[in-house]
């Protein structure tokens, strides 16, 4: 049921979930211009174009099939980027639906959502039911410690899902930044673009987790202290959960592409 809801309804729900709006074409003629002379490269249809009317920079795409396939910008983005840096975004975006990337990133994150649900059902049955269990005694002890051993089991499953997500997060960023590269023929353009978007890309209102995940940044809205940051091991594990590679590592491969 929560695999249908999500299947029919996420282009509704990350929508609401960003305030984005349709994007007019008489009143942004230079993105309509950029992103269709990119499909027409590749032989691609034409997405959807949307914008959130927001100073940050950022970009995401949506869509599951070719009706439905949309590539959504900030107004900072549009305004604050050059052509060649704005078509190296929309580059990227087209390139994570050509690959797919968005129909792989709702899937992981409905089965990482219904993990989590089963999860926090083992969870409740063996709060709520630890009272009853208490005056069963030795007859209680069977079913106790089978529901102990369901809660690790989920627990690791749920854990397991997430560092996938993440690490298919990661990937497949590396794959849009390389085709749209390719795409466009200049890797300086998304190089350049993803400088301006380091540390400018944080939308205050959007506090979805999950939405977060689509952006072609999603940088850390807290920073740690620099003397906790820089331990290996902190490093190591930030690196471990974050859903994007980190934007200087891009920045690098883009410019010895």
């Amino acid at each position: 049921v929560w695999f249908l809801i999500a299947f029919l309804g996420h282009s509704r729900m990350i929508n609401y979930a960003t305030g984005a709006k349709s994007l007019e074409r008489k009143e942004n003629m230079r993105v309509y211009n950029l992103t269709e002379n990119l499909c027409m490269s590749v032989g691609m249809k034409m997405p959807i174009l949307r914008i959130i009317e927001s100073p940050a920079l950022n970009a995401y795409a949506s869509g599951l099939n070719e009706k439905n396939h949309t590539v959504t910008l900030t107004r900072g983005i549009i305004d604050q980027l050059d052509d060649d840096e704005l078509e190296g975004v929309i580059a990227h975006e087209l390139m994570h639906i050509r690959n797919n990337d968005v129909r792989l990133l709702i899937i992981s994150i409905v089965f990482v959502g219904i993990f989590s649900v089963i999860f926090q059902s083992v969870m409740r049955s063996i709060f709520y039911g630890s009272g009853r269990r208490s005056s069963r005694k030795k007859d209680g002890k069977g079913g106790f410690i089978i529901t102990l051993v369901i809660l690790l089991v989920s627990a690791l499953i749920y854990l397991i899902s997430i560092l996938f997500k993440f690490s298919l997060s990661r990937k497949r960023e590396y794959l849009a930044d390389a085709g749209a590269a390719e795409m466009t023929k200049n890797p300086l353009g998304l190089a350049n673009a993803l400088r301006k978007i380091s540390g400018n890309s944080s939308l205050d209102n959007l506090k979805n987790n999950d939405v977060k995940q689509m952006f072609i940044d999603n940088g850390p809205g807290k920073r740690m202290p620099s003397f906790i940051s820089e331990i290996k091991l902190v490093k190591r594990i930030a690196s471990i959960f974050a859903t994007h590679p980190p934007i200087e590592k891009r920045i690098t491969l883009l410019e010895q592409f």
